[in-house]
């Protein structure tokens, strides 16, 4: 994208925070119309990679939440939280 935008970051590097932070700016700015057509294309790409990498991110945080539980003896141990999902 041209402009006086900054360097944008690349995907893989950005946390689930500032990927859905673009994401919405791109939103933003395609709706109103601030981009040139040529550009809209490139912003539409990489808001497409944006989505992809935060549906990856919620679905490495899923995978990661476990719930305590108490073994038939008493003793806890952890298993995820919706065991279908590894």
């Amino acid at each position: 994208m041209s402009g006086d935008a900054p360097a944008a970051k690349r995907i893989e590097e950005l946390s689930f925070e500032e990927a859905v932070a673009e994401l919405e700016a791109i939103v933003d700015r395609l709706d109103r119309g601030e981009i040139p057509l040529a550009d809209s294309i490139d912003a539409y790409e990489r808001g497409t990679r944006l989505r992809r990498h935060c549906e990856q991110k919620l679905n490495e945080a899923r995978l990661r939440v476990e719930r305590l539980v108490e073994n038939a003896d008493g003793a806890p141990h952890t298993e995820p939280l919706d065991p279908e999902a590894t």
